[in-house]
């Protein structure tokens, strides 16, 4: 149900087109809450028909011209009864962890330089993060709606500084471990 909450955030926050709404989510709710284009194009169409957002007036647009959505009372209402209601974390699903527990029964073949790869994407997401921090929140910036999106972005920040660390320190466990004769 998270979809429509995202783009009913994302209209709240600015009235925009599909294609408006596919690059935000390119640039900054995707980091968290990724969707396809004909995910978010397929979510304002039940958000429209169930009266929660509304194309902005202005006549119909003609073929290839852009419609723009703002969000009704409510849809905010309903972006409101979400968040403040109570929701239990999800648990951890990682494809990596799973792979080093069936290594231990496998053998790890192929496994660690598939761990030095995450360790690189890992570091890469990490930076772009740190450049969206030193870009758009320098001291001062404290609103609170300010506030509350560099939480968010501290967020990301920390789970990939938890990656980039966990990673290294695997690497290192896996270099202590008995050459079985193919792992790399």
């Amino acid at each position: 149900m998270s979809l429509p909450h995202a783009i009913l955030t994302a209209l709240v926050e600015k009235p925009s087109s599909g294609l408006e709404l596919t690059r935000r989510f390119d640039k900054s709710i995707g980091y968290f809450w990724s969707a396809t284009h004909q995910q978010i194009y397929r979510e304002l169409g039940k958000l429209e028909a169930d009266g929660l957002i509304r194309a902005l007036p202005g006549g119909q647009p003609a073929r290839g011209q852009k419609k723009s959505y703002e969000v009704l009372p409510a849809g905010r209402d309903e972006l409101a009864r979400w968040t403040a209601a109570p929701q239990d974390p999800k648990p951890l699903r990682d494809a990596m962890l799973l792979r080093l527990r069936a290594a231990a029964v496998v053998g790890t073949s192929g496994i660690e330089a598939d761990l030095r790869r995450h360790l690189e994407l890992h570091e890469r997401q990490l930076a772009e993060y740190e450049e969206i921090e030193e870009r758009d929140f320098p001291p001062g910036r404290d609103s609170t709606e300010d506030r509350l999106r560099h939480l968010v972005l501290r967020a990301g920040i920390d789970l990939e500084t938890f990656w980039t660390q966990w990673l290294r320190h695997a690497l290192t466990q896996f270099g202590e471990l008995p050459d079985e004769g193919g792992r790399t």
